[in-house]
């Protein structure tokens, strides 16, 4: 690729921006994989240099304005039950001191969305074995260490609420030590808001969206 001006440069992460934000609200691709696509659509480079792309609050940004304009009238409801299934299954395995990040979170996610969590335990196969257990089948992946060095053991699995009719929501569980929860409470985003938040911290957005939802409109 030519090198750009910082002029193009800009403009150029502001179309990724918006091409990653089209792929993550319609096609429910995870930031990182939508950033990497979007970057291929726009330029047609497999690869391009790290300061030509935006960062995920400047794609967290198009994402929230592409739901407000196209999906106003679904989305609402499709974040309350994603938040709603992802405080269950917190409860469910609040031994492992679970924390929600991604879309469900922030407030982005659709019905296509997954659920992203993090876990933070003294033996990460103890929650294998949970998950078995209880007759869930995962599949085991990688995803990148919050801190950017290295990687963390993922397991993907299926959840269904008692009684839930259509698709179950897909849960990726991230397993970091124990040693890494400093680190993670610390952690903001650009905005200073916390990048990950525990099962009360979910019961609290919860509580605020229901209270916003019913309040009376002038």
């Amino acid at each position: 690729m030519t090198r750009k001006s910082w002029t193009d440069a800009q403009r150029l992460r502001e179309e990724i921006a918006l091409a990653a934000a089209r792929l993550i609200a319609e096609e429910g691709a995870d930031y990182a994989l939508a950033k990497r696509k979007a970057a291929k659509q726009v330029t047609g480079e497999s690869r391009i240099a790290g300061e030509l792309l935006p960062d995920n609050d400047q794609i967290e940004a198009e994402v929230r304005e592409y739901v407000q304009t196209f999906l106003s009238d679904t989305q609402p409801a499709e974040l309350a039950h994603l938040r709603e299934v992802a405080l269950t299954v917190m409860t469910e395995l609040a031994r492992y001191r679970p924390f929600i990040t991604g879309a469900v979170y922030n407030g982005t996610a659709t019905s296509l969305s997954d659920i992203y969590l993090q876990a933070f335990c003294d033996n990460p196969k103890e929650v294998a074995i949970d998950l078995l257990n209880r007759g869930i089948d995962y599949e085991v992946s990688e995803s990148r260490h919050f801190n950017g060095r290295g990687t963390v053991e993922t397991l993907s699995f299926l959840w269904r609420e008692r009684g839930q009719q259509g698709e179950p929501a897909g849960v990726h569980l991230s397993l970091y030590s124990m040693d890494d929860m400093r680190g993670a409470l610390k952690a903001s985003d650009g905005n200073g808001r916390p990048v990950r938040v525990d099962a009360d911290g979910l019961r609290a957005l919860i509580a605020q969206s229901d209270a916003a939802s019913h309040a009376p409109s002038h």
